[in-house]
């Protein structure tokens, strides 16, 4: 137990110093392209399977169970809890499970391999910082991809959810756009896109430090890889809990709290 809240508090602080070191990241605009290119379009076939594979199955559940609750007459709900499914939670959990899986492996094997062969001690004996070096340019990286990623998704799984309705449904294509455009605002859309920045960052940073830290030769490179996977995906889940219920709140008490903000009056 003692070892897991050394590793967590250890990890933390390595997560706020890349946030202080990103700005240096975009001095290095080839290195940031670079991770960017392969970081977004490897994830891109894994988000095309999940994309249309939400959209279907959340469409197979969905009229099920309209239909059985409420009757014929309730499937014209259908694509707005459909809508709503995708943007609030499936696309941006799924963008974050995708690139946690990918990236926690990748970056831990990768500066893991580095450590080891003392390229990062290198680094710093001609004076240059490895955090801003190597961590800013992929955290950074990764923080772009999961909005792009969760764009993407929702996108793909609107679209296959409209073509499954049109081909195994009542409604028509423009309908089914009518009523899922009915329900969504930008006080859902922006905050629930906008959160996968913050799984980015966690995604990162987790595995720039299990890599980083790597010891134990080429075991210990794998074990950097598998840790760097499974705190990604622990920090998504939790994040996700925790930014959902944050976003509730903030949705529900901002338009108070600035009622009560002294504003000058004629």
């Amino acid at each position: 137990m003692l070892s897991l809240l050394e590793t967590a508090g250890r990890l933390a602080h390595f997560a706020l110093r890349t946030l202080l070191a990103l700005p240096h990241a975009l001095a290095r605009p080839r290195e940031l392209a670079a991770q960017l290119y392969d970081l977004l379009l490897g994830s891109l076939p894994l988000a095309f399977t999940a994309g249309a594979a939400i959209g279907v199955v959340v469409w197979l559940h969905l009229r099920g169970a309209l239909v059985a609750v409420g009757g014929p007459g309730a499937v014209q709900y259908l694509p707005q809890a459909l809508a709503l499914a995708v943007v609030l939670e499936f696309a941006p959990i799924a963008a974050g499970l995708i690139v946690a899986g990918r990236a926690g492996a990748r970056l831990g094997a990768g500066l893991g391999a580095m450590n080891l062969t003392e390229q990062i001690d290198a680094l710093e004996v001609q004076g240059l910082s490895p955090m801003r070096e190597l961590a800013a340019p992929r955290v950074l990286a990764c923080m772009i991809t999961l909005p792009l990623l969760t764009v993407f998704i929702t996108a793909l799984a609107l679209t296959t959810g409209g073509l499954a309705e049109a081909l195994g449904g009542t409604l028509t294509p423009m309908q089914f756009a009518a009523e899922c455009s009915r329900v969504l605002t930008l006080t859902d859309v922006i905050p629930s896109t906008l959160k996968t920045v913050v799984f980015g960052w966690l995604i990162g940073a987790s595995g720039c430090y299990f890599g980083m830290t790597a010891r134990g030769g080429a075991e210990g490179v794998g074990r950097s890889a598998t840790a760097g996977v499974v705190a990604s995906l622990f920090l998504v889940l939790i994040a996700d809990v925790v930014l959902v219920k944050l976003i509730q709140v903030v949705t529900d008490q901002g338009p108070q709290l600035l009622s009560l903000w002294p504003h000058s009056g004629p």
